[in-house]
């Protein structure tokens, strides 16, 4: 009988501890949307508190696009006249200075461009001088003008073909005023036009090529831009010097700053425009083609605003909670606007209010706690 008496009162007890433990964790409803938490609850909770800070916040337009290169970033390279591949060496990706050589080409054009070019040059000296002498010899009236007019006319002939053959040779990549007779040469370079990397090889050691052959493809990635498309619906909100927030697929949390510079003046056939972004940082790693996302900021504007983990909807309402004291908290309705980086503007407080203690982090921690005590009641 003693025993059973004690299974009993021993039951009682632990039913009774039982009972009056989470007792002990319930948050206490002091007044109407104000919270207070025990130690166990405030640590649990994770509350963070601060102030509200100015911060500019805008809404955005939320597109997607590519990376681009302009047109004066690409280069193709040709030989301007033709020949067979003596030399090359580069593979696509490599990068390469602009005026380093690609390429030599053989063609024996060349070697009769600068034989025609010397003869020219030599002409010229001589109907110069043949033309001084005539001058000299018509102002003492010792030969006639049609002579003079003559030699002018044939110096002027030479010099219109040595300079025209000189562009060829400029062009060829041999230096017209350093070739003499003794350095004629039948195999000229073929040299880089821009500093960038090589996209694409299109020759081999052997290979006859033509001017109209494409020998190379290089590409400046230092100049690269962002290219969105904007349809009909959101124009209006588009203008020059916007910043836009742009991140990849495969790396969301990198965000890449650029800001508008261009908007196509033209429809596509979706009714769409194309705008153009500048980076406000070289990103080396961005290559062309690359698919982007991109926010574009509009109504941006001077606010206070709060860390998006201490904003809570509850029936239709944002809120805040004011620390009103430690561990004890009050949540006041706001009006929330522009949300961006982290942050949500919030508006309809009083100067006063402005200047309190806010909880920045657990206030959904916080409203639950303060419902759950509400709904128990």
């Amino acid at each position: 009988m003693n025993k059973i008496f004690l299974i009993i009162l021993t039951t009682a007890v632990i039913s009774s501890c039982s009972k009056e433990a989470p007792a002990e964790k319930k948050a206490v409803h002091t007044t109407e949307n104000q919270v207070v938490l025990n130690d166990t609850q405030y640590k649990n909770a994770g509350i963070e508190t601060g102030v509200l800070e100015g911060k500019e916040t805008a809404s955005g337009i939320m597109v997607t696009g590519s990376i681009d290169i302009p047109p004066q970033s690409v280069a193709s390279v040709s030989a301007p006249f033709g020949g067979y591949i003596k030399y090359t060496k580069w593979m696509p990706g490599e990068h390469i200075g602009k005026g380093q050589v690609l390429a030599s080409i053989e063609n024996p054009e060349l070697v009769q461009i600068q034989q025609d070019y010397l003869l020219a040059k030599s002409n010229l000296e001589y109907s110069q001088k043949d033309y001084l002498r005539q001058r000299d010899l018509n102002q003492s009236q010792a030969s006639s003008d049609k002579v003079m007019q003559q030699a002018l006319n044939q110096r002027n002939n030479h010099m219109i073909n040595m300079r025209a053959l000189g562009e060829k040779l400029r062009i060829a990549g041999i230096n017209p005023e350093a070739l003499t007779a003794n350095n004629i040469k039948r195999v000229t370079s073929v040299v880089s036009p821009i500093d960038g990397y090589i996209s694409s090889v299109n020759v081999n050691i052997g290979q006859y090529v033509s001017p109209a052959d494409k020998l190379f493809e290089i590409v400046n990635t230092s100049d690269i831009h962002l290219v969105l498309k904007v349809f009909e619906k959101d124009l209006d909100k588009i203008s020059m010097d916007q910043q836009v927030i742009a991140y990849t697929n495969q790396n969301p949390e990198k965000k890449y700053t650029a800001r508008i510079v261009l908007i196509s003046k033209d429809f596509a056939a979706d009714r769409s425009v194309l705008i153009h972004c500048h980076f406000q940082n070289y990103e080396p790693h961005l290559l062309p083609g690359t698919f982007m996302n991109a926010e574009i900021e509009t109504n941006s504007r001077a606010s206070l605003a709060i860390p998006d983990s201490g904003v809570v909807a509850f029936e239709g309402k944002q809120y805040i909670f004011e620390e009103v004291k430690p561990k004890t908290y009050k949540m006041i309705p706001v009006k929330t606007g522009n949300s961006e980086h982290g942050f949500t503007e919030v508006t309809g407080l009083t100067s006063e209010q402005t200047s309190k203690k806010w909880v920045t982090k657990g206030a959904y921690n916080l409203l639950m706690a303060l419902k759950n005590v509400e709904d128990e009641e």
